[in-house]
């Protein structure tokens, strides 16, 4: 069988070097056509050294002359190119079998929009793709019949355990409820009045994922969690009284699916994101990524705890966008994307994030949606409005 073409939308970060590890086990299954980051040249020019690939693309004008500069010193064989098109190119490449979706933010949107377009097999690690655009998107993936995996622990541990062929159809399927997993974060025990004062760095100390700062903080406020509600939605056709999200302090369930028959099935592993990426990878199949078996006698026990509102405000503000549709759920994006870069600049204090992000969502009137043109005026909007709340707070 001929190795299947990937391409890897955000290859420098926590996602994209799993998944290239997990590429390196099997060199006969896999290879790499292309790359891209944002400004990690020095880690993109390593990545080029080992992989090859035919295209290596920088968003980030200034890193890709750079990384031209010292691909060419060296006489390694990729292209280098710059900007969001190059990113579309890559993903919607006739050649590339898979797309590899895991840029943060909403700059990966357009690239994986490209990728569903052209009918490829997407791994979806891109959580705004579904967030900002879930409609827009789910139809696109359709009419082109793309392939949809989904990367995220939770998502995947769902789409494991619900029944083979899966359609969305919960009361022909048998399936009562979503339970959604949630570590808690780092601050899941720290008093309320001591919340107020942690810094960017205990954020980003979480006891069980290594991940990237943004994706830290956001399981530290739990609007990961949020915002995983809000895909879980898209992707298995959940209303959101049928989503539940539960902590599970330990990391060991990714995710559940409770069924009318009072059957619950989960997915277990050790909390590495090598093992839903190769899943999808290798779907229908399975291979061997790295991964440290589970030792079920060494976990011993597993908790699980209702999660508390008042502590996790974001959870309230991500069910709310959901229910309320629209341009709500983008806006809830923007608004979070951008009060949790003033908290990583020390900016706004933690707590600030919930109430900047509220504050945004009641300025800006819900909307409908057509056009991922439509997303990203919104997506602008709810960024200016939040950066002019933050910029009047601090005055």
């Amino acid at each position: 069988m001929a190795a299947r073409n990937i391409t890897i939308l955000g290859s420098t970060g926590s996602v994209g070097i799993s998944t290239l590890d997990v590429v390196s086990r099997h060199p006969n299954k896999y290879q790499i056509v292309a790359l891209t980051a944002n400004k990690s040249s020095d880690k993109m020019l390593d990545q080029c050294r080992i992989f090859h690939p035919q295209y290596a693309v920088m968003l980030d004008p200034i890193s890709a002359d750079n990384l031209k500069t010292e691909i060419t010193k060296e006489g390694i064989d990729t292209e280098v190119l710059c900007g969001v098109e190059s990113l579309e190119k890559v993903a919607s490449l006739p050649e590339v079998d898979i797309v590899m979706a895991a840029i943060v933010g909403a700059a990966g949107i357009r690239p994986t929009f490209a990728a569903a377009s052209k009918g490829k097999y997407v791994l979806l690690a891109n959580k705004e793709t579904l967030v900002m655009a879930g409609r827009i998107f789910m139809d696109i993936v359709k009419k082109n019949h793309a392939t949809l995996l989904p990367i995220d622990s939770e998502h995947n541990a769902i789409f494991q355990s619900l029944p083979k062929g899966f359609t969305g159809n919960h009361k022909q399927s048998g399936v009562r409820r979503i339970l959604l997993t949630a570590s808690g974060g780092p601050f899941r025990k720290t008093s309320l009045s001591d919340i107020k004062n942690v810094t960017p760095e205990q954020a980003c100390n979480h006891p069980n994922w290594d991940m990237g700062r943004k994706i830290s903080v956001d399981s530290a406020t739990m609007m990961n969690k949020g915002l995983e509600i809000i895909e879980a939605h898209w992707l298995f056709d959940a209303k959101p009284e049928n989503i539940q999200v539960v902590i599970h302090p330990q990391s060991i369930i990714h995710s559940m699916v409770e069924y009318i028959d009072g059957s619950v099935l989960a997915q277990l592993g050790n909390p590495d994101m090598r093992t839903p990426i190769a899943h999808a990878l290798a779907y229908p199949e399975r291979i061997e990524c790295g991964v440290t078996p589970l030792d079920i006698f060494k976990v011993a026990s597993l908790n699980f705890e209702q999660p508390d509102f008042s502590r996790f405000p974001c959870l309230n503000l991500a069910y709310k966008a959901l229910s309320t549709g629209g341009s709500s759920p983008a806006v809830l994006n923007a608004a979070n994307e951008v009060a949790v870069e003033a908290f990583l600049k020390s900016r706004i204090p933690f707590t600030a994030i919930p109430s900047i992000i509220q504050q945004v969502m009641e300025s800006i009137e819900s909307t409908d949606i057509f056009t991922l043109e439509d997303i990203l005026a919104i997506d602008n909007l709810a960024r200016n409005a939040t950066y002019k709340l933050i910029d009047s707070e601090e005055n």
